[in-house]
This record gives C-alpha cells, sequence and structure tokens, in this order.
C-alpha cells in the first residue's frame, strides 16, 4: 500500500514496516517546515500501531539523505520577522526527539549526502546506516549558525575531542569513517541497501535484537575490507582539548603540523559567535538530556536569528557564493560574554516545551 501524503515526502506500508521517503532529490532531500508536518504525526501513528512493527526512513534519489533545512527560506522569513524561524526550529526539534524516543526500532539508511536537517532525522534514532556514499557534515559554523537538531547531546559523546572538532571545522566524514566515528551503528554497501531493506521488511513482528541481527549480518560482510578513508587520529584531535575556542587556536598554531595549519585556516574563516557558541553549546550538552539540550539549542537559534551572521552567512555561502563573510563581530575577542550569556538564557514563556 502506498499513499502521496505530500509531494515532498511520501509514506509506505511494506509488511510489518512503516517506510518514509524523504522526496525532493532535485533538492537533495531538504528538510521543509512543509514534510516536518507530515513526517512527525506520521512517525505518532506507526509508533502507536499495532500493525506497525519498524519505521524505516529514506532519501529518494542516489545523491542524498537529506542534505539539511531550508537555510534559505529560513534566511528570508527572518529578515522580514516572519515566524517561520520560530516554529521550523521548534517544530523540527520535536520531530528530532520523537524519532529518538520512538518506541518502535527506528532505521535511517543514510546512503548519500547527511548534512544538518537530516543529521536530526537519523542520529538520534536507533540503527543508522551508512554506505560509501554517505557523506556527513555539520558544517553550520560556515554560515553563523551552531550544529543544531541535537548536535549538542551526540557529538561531545563521540570519542575524545571528534564530536568537538566536526562541530566547529564542519569536516566531512566519509563512508566507512561515518560508521567507525559512531554517527552510523552500521556499515552496508550502497548495491545492497535494497537486499537489506527487503529483509527487514519480512521480519514478522521483529524484536529490536531481531533488526539488529539483521543489520549486523550486511555490516559483518564488510567489516574488514579496505582502509579508512581519512580519521583524525588521537594526537590532532587532542588539540583540541581546551577550556575555550582560543585556547584551541593557540594550540593549533603551537603544533604546526600540516593538519594543525589546515584547520588553523578553516577556523578563520567560520563565523567567531557561531565558534564560540557552539564551543559552550558542546560543553553544556555533554551533560544534559537529550530533550534539554534541545530546549538550550532552541534558544541558540532564536540569538542567531536576531543577530547578523547568519543572514550574512547564507548570502555568501547560499546566495552570492563569494565565500566572503564580513562577521559581525569579526573576532573572537570581540564576542562579548554578555552576548553569550543572553544568548543561553530562557526565552520564558517561548521556550520549547515537550
Amino acid at each position: 500500500m502506498s499513499s502521496n501524503a505530500s509531494p515532498e515526502v511520501l509514506f509506505e506500508r511494506v509488511g510489518n514496516a512503516g517506510v518514509i521517503i524523504l522526496n525532493r532529490p532535485k533538492a537533495l532531500n531538504a528538510l521543509t517546515l512543509n514534510m516536518i508536518r507530515h513526517i512527525y504525526p506520521q512517525l505518532k501513528k506507526w509508533e502507536s500501531d499495532s500493525e506497525t512493527s519498524i519505521v524505516i526512513i529514506k532519501g529518494a534519489g542516489d545523491k542524498a539523505f537529506c542534505a539539511g533545512g531550508d537555510i534559505r527560506a529560513l534566511s528570508d522569513a527572518g529578515k522580514v520577522g516572519d515566524p517561520l524561524v520560530k516554529e521550523l526550529f521548534r517544530e523540527e526539534y520535536i520531530l528530532n526527539n520523537a524519532t529518538g524516543t520512538c518506541k518502535k526500532p527506528y532505521i535511517a539508511l543514510i546512503d548519500g549526502i547527511t548534512m544538518g536537517g537530516g543529521v536530526g532525522l537519523s542520529v538520534h534514532g536507533r540503527f543508522r546506516v551508512a554506505t560509501e556514499k554517505t557523506l556527513f557534515a555539520m558544517p553550520e559554523t560556515a554560515i553563523g549558525l551552531f550544529p543544531d537538531v541535537g548536535g549538542g547531546y551526540f557529538l561531545p559523546r563521540l570519542q575524545g575531542k571528534l564530536g568537538l572538532f566536526l562541530a566547529l571545522t564542519g569536516f566531512r566524514l566519509r563512508g566507512r569513517d561515518v560508521q567507525k566515528a559512531g554517527v552510523a551503528t552500521h556499515f552496508v554497501e550502497s548495491e545492497k541497501i535494497g537486499a537489506l531493506e527487503k529483509d527487514l521488511v519480512d521480519l514478522k513482528v521483529p524484536s529490536v535484537s531481531e533488526v539488529a541481527q539483521v543489520l549486523d549480518s550486511y555490516h559483518q560482510q564488510v567489516r574488514n575490507r579496505g582502509p579508512f578513508i581519512y580519521f583524525p587520529n588521537r594526537s590532532h584531535l587532542r588539540l583540541f582539548t581546551a577550556s575555550s575556542v582560543e585556547e584551541i587556536m593557540e594550540n593549533l598554531q603551537k603544533d604546526g603540523s600540516a593538519f594543525a595549519q589546515k584547520q588553523l585556516e578553516i577556523l578563520s574563516k567560520m563565523s567567531p559567535t557561531s565558534l564560540k557558541l557552539t564551543f559552550r553549546q558542546q560543553q553544556a550538552g555533554a551533560t544534559m538530556t537529550l530533550q534539554e539540550v534541545f530546549v538550550m539549542e532552541y534558544r541558540l537559534t532564536q540569538a542567531c536569528m536576531r543577530g547578523h551572521d547568519f543572514y550574512e552567512g547564507v548570502r555568501a555561502v547560499i546566495i552570492d557564493k563569494d565565500q566572503n563573510p564580513k562577521w559581525k563581530p569579526p573576532t573572537l575577542a570581540e564576542v562579548t560574554e554578555e552576548f553569550m550569556e543572553e544568548s543561553f538564557r530562557s526565552l520564558g514563556e517561548r521556550d520549547l516545551v515537550f
């Protein structure tokens, strides 16, 4: 049985599985508020439906699972005071939390580009399946934002300082490295995703352990094949052990290795405000629950929407594409503690509530 709930997202019932298909392949399945408003009620319905045993989410086309949210629409809305800047983040985080708390096995097939909003739809679920085509990144500091959609929860829980490194630099993990990092739970060759999906939907009232066994059987086939593409080593990541962004920059300057020089070059192009917000978000999120992180991140999004750098970042990267944003303030030293405190402060009755 198949039904077109919206041109942008499709829902199918296949056996005991509810299947969500992000259906904007030409836009790399970028997430819109309309998609969020269709996915959330369907997910909750399947969660309480006795005939649905598992939920699978995937992207249409062969390039992306979901390349992120509709950043340009957010920028346009923020400039004119449109409520989209409040509604989208609020409803997106409620959906992200629903994937993380789903009572049924939730399986994200992240076969292709998975960034920003796509990470939020996948990383909190019980199972995340990467392929050789997976490209994972949280590149928000380059556009005056921070790694949201629960980035303050899952990134600090990766090994060592890997999460902080990914959060600040927007570094792209590819293929098997996505699973090695802990972002994905399994790695399966792209050509076998169809067979994996069939084996999953053919399960009769599966338990979590039975779903895991199927995924493990596919993962096992490729576990020891080939070298990893690239993965920062421990000595590199130690440079990100610091009590501030400024201290990280000092560590990189003192180290002087090719890796350190490259990261200095990258960080120097990012929004100083975003870097400092992200550093504090990562510190705070390490000891928070997932829901507490979403409440914190909602506050930060509204601070960014009130500010300058998000709109300038979108202009430079997405609209004019000159890759030359003029950040305000332009240096880390000029980002005030007063601004930082205000950004994390409660919004009162406008706070996100679950």
